[in-house]
């Protein structure tokens, strides 16, 4: 009785093959929580916040200057520095002009100039950076020498170099930036070019016959369009910053226009009393190279964790 008896505790205590099948099933329908999934909440969120304030100063510089209440440069106050008010939401600058107007109308150069000036430096940046990888390498290595010597000069001093030499004026400024900006592009479109070339499908292309330009816009750069474009994004952050620090320097844009950093510099008399006319146009600089931040961003990111 008693080997019986521990047969039968042993079958009880031995778990059958049923049970052992509804504990798998039930742990199976337990979320995973994966690192890619508790991101992807707070990549959606970054990427709305720039995605908001980018467009919003897209919004502006398109359509502000039919929004601004007053002329930009029309004198419409008594009061210097003057505060917030339902007249003037900004308040007034040291002229006693409306400075929501100025800010308004003066964001179309900042934002125009800059996305003019990264898309000029991104296409020339990436297509000698794609053409330079299908030309002979004695012709590559002359182009990459080139870029290597722009790209030693740092962008504000060359600017600096240019304004002085020339003058300002806005195809100057552009020229200025493209100059110092495009190298930078071109090496990194040239990094991810001299990889694309090496596989199989740009060497079948080859074997056919096919052109340089047709190998690098049908073969290379749809393979590293989204690289190039992320790119293109920092450079436009990079090329505000410059543009505003030229301005501010009072060697950018020129009066009777003004841009963003125009504003601050024309101010910086308030600073010390907290004016909104220094305050502002310095807020409508930062919130803008944020959201461009914080969207180039959200997208980089979301980019590496599809490919995870």
């Amino acid at each position: 009785m008693s080997e019986i008896q521990a047969m039968t505790h042993r079958r009880q205590s031995v778990p059958s093959r049923r049970d052992s099948h509804r504990r798998m099933t039930q742990s199976s329908r337990l979320p995973i929580a994966t690192p890619a999934r508790r991101n992807k909440p707070r990549l959606k969120l970054t990427r709305w916040i720039g995605l908001t304030l980018f467009g919003l100063w897209i919004l502006i510089a398109i359509v502000g200057p039919w929004l601004a209440p007053y002329p930009m440069g029309a004198f419409v106050s008594d009061e210097i520095y003057g505060g917030a008010s339902v007249a003037h939401w900004l308040g007034t600058d040291y002229m006693g002009r409306d400075m929501l107007s100025r800010i308004l109308t003066g964001a179309r150069y900042t934002v125009g100039l800059a996305v003019v000036a990264a898309l000029l430096s991104s296409l020339v940046g990436a297509g000698f950076g794609m053409l330079a990888v299908l030309l002979p390498h004695w012709l590559e290595e002359g182009i990459r020498r080139i870029f290597d010597t722009l790209i030693s000069i740092p962008s504000k001093m060359m600017a600096l170099v240019m304004v002085s030499a020339f003058g300002a004026s806005i195809p100057l400024l552009i020229l200025a930036a493209v100059l110092s900006y495009a190298p930078g592009a071109f090496r990194i479109a040239h990094s991810l070019a001299t990889n694309l070339a090496t596989l199989e499908y740009v060497q079948v292309a080859k074997t056919r016959g096919e052109g340089r330009f047709y190998i690098a816009a049908v073969e290379i750069l749809p393979n590293m369009i989204q690289s190039v474009l992320t790119d293109m994004g920092m450079r436009f952050v990079f090329i505000v910053l410059l543009l505003s620090g030229m301005s501010f320097l009072g060697l950018g844009v020129q009066p009777p226009a003004a841009d963003l950093g125009s504003l601050v510099r024309e101010n910086i008399g308030g600073l010390s009393d907290g004016a909104l006319a220094v305050i502002a146009p310095a807020l409508a600089i930062g919130t803008l190279t944020i959201g461009a931040n914080l969207l180039i961003d959200s997208l980089s990111n979301s980019r590496d964790t599809q490919k995870e």
